[in-house]
């Protein structure tokens, strides 16, 4: 159902992005890849080139374009390339993100800059500069990979700072559907009811990896949103297995990265 369609994601070198492109792509999508890695890091696998291979193999059409989203001007010039190669854009992924779970006296600012410049700001400005190609597009959707907005304080305490930027996102896909609505531009939220097993919770949660579940159950579950009208679903706060049951699916085992550990609920703006 994505055949041909214009896919412009971020963050898309590894993780969830990477899922995404790729399920995408099994489509015969057309995927806008933007991330900052363009060598391989020393620890962390994948670059904007490698997932483009993988794209390419799966009979995709693949873009890799180098880009800091806290850069208007790279923001600019990866809207335009991507235009002059497709034609158009059809559907946004907010995915990049930058993640530190630091309480309040433990969350140096130049950390706070960051998550505050890739997490709301960045996801503002990609909607901003992706809006006026969407307007044009048949079946237009914002994705943004944003928790609920959940005011319980205990998913403030001891990461506020992180929390208030994701919340950020949160708060783009509840004003921009409003806005968009009768535009028809789905702008939506997905989030994983467990941990993904990705290399931010490797490193920050390495006692829970196991207990993780797959990328691919979020890319699955993006697939299953960006498939719909646009102008029947918006403005909505989904959740990865929750979206999937709906869908059908009643078997999650398979998406487990451990078979023998029952992945874990309510780690970060999960389950109450």
């Amino acid at each position: 159902m994505l055949k041909n369609k214009v896919i412009f994601i971020t963050g898309a070198s590894r993780g969830i992005g990477r899922e995404i492109a790729l399920r995408c792509a099994r489509d015969g999508a057309k995927i806008a890849i933007l991330a900052k890695t363009v060598e391989p890091h020393p620890t962390l696998e994948g670059t904007i080139y490698t997932v483009a291979d993988e794209i390419k193999a799966i009979g995709g059409e693949a873009l890799p374009i180098q880009t800091d989203i806290r850069m208007d001007d790279q923001i600019e010039a990866a809207v335009k390339k991507t235009i002059d190669a497709f034609g158009g854009i059809d559907i946004l992924v907010n995915n990049a993100s930058a993640i530190s779970i630091s309480d309040t006296l433990h969350t140096p600012m130049k950390r706070f800059d960051l998550m505050f410049d890739v997490n709301v700001r960045g996801t503002f400005a990609c909607s901003q500069a992706c809006l006026p190609h969407l307007l044009k597009a048949e079946n237009p959707h914002i994705l943004n990979c944003a928790p609920p907005l959940n005011m319980l304080s205990k998913w403030f305490k001891n990461h506020v700072a992180y929390t208030m930027s994701k919340y950020g996102m949160s708060m783009c896909t509840l004003g921009m559907a409003e806005e968009f609505k009768e535009q028809g531009i789905a702008v939506n939220s997905l989030w994983p009811r467990t941990p993904i097993a990705t290399a931010a919770i490797k490193v920050n949660f390495p006692q829970i990896y196991e207990a993780t579940r797959k990328a691919s159950i979020m890319a699955d579950a993006a697939y299953a949103l960006l498939c719909k009208n646009s102008r029947d679903m918006t403005g909505q706060f989904l959740i990865d297995e929750e979206l999937l049951r709906a869908e059908g699916i009643a078997d999650f085992s398979d998406y487990a990265t451990n078979p023998e550990v029952e992945p874990i609920t309510g780690y970060l703006f999960g389950d109450e």
